[in-house]
């Protein structure tokens, strides 16, 4: 097991350096669900949602959280993003409960992965579609929110087995 590279020797808390990285062309990829009423799901695609077009609202809100992540996360690094893409899936449902998938790329050209953008931003497009429908579904939730694969940078890529992703 290797190190934890957001503490320095002394045990405090740093932002690694990453200015003696190589650039490359790093891309994450993220998933995550939100399981709602069959009903909830149905008002979704109906796209009649009192709040308006809940997936159209949750893609953009995804693509801000993307790009704040260094906001958000105290040890991330601001990074120049080449390209956010959201999709969201609605598989068949399962015992009952209707869901939606989304699942985020993320891409730059730098010294530093992009796993923690594609994270925030498939929760944040997650949270978005919770906040445009709890008035009529207070107990959708949010789970399976992960890594599903890595490419770039020194380490190379990671790629999550299959029963890892639920998908």
């Amino acid at each position: 097991m290797t190190t934890l590279t957001h503490f320095d020797a002394q045990g405090q808390a740093h932002m690694v350096d990453v200015g003696g990285k190589e650039p490359t062309h790093r891309v994450a990829i993220a998933s995550g669900t939100i399981a709602m009423r069959p009903e909830t799901l149905a008002l979704i695609e109906s796209g009649t949602a009192k709040k308006g077009d809940v997936l159209g609202v949750a893609r953009i809100a995804a693509i801000q959280g993307a790009k704040k992540t260094a906001d958000l996360i105290p040890l991330c690094h601001p990074l120049a993003l080449t390209r956010v893409a959201v999709e969201f899936e609605t598989p068949v449902p399962e015992g009952g409960r209707a869901r939606v998938v989304c699942r985020v790329t993320v891409e730059t050209f730098g010294p530093t992965g992009v796993e923690m953008e594609a994270l925030t931003a498939a929760q944040v497009g997650l949270l978005t579609i919770y906040d445009m429908c709890k008035a009529v579904d207070r107990g959708m939730v949010i789970s399976d929110v992960r890594v599903l694969e890595k490419h770039g940078g020194a380490s190379g890529s990671y790629v999550a087995s299959p029963s890892a992703h639920g998908s």
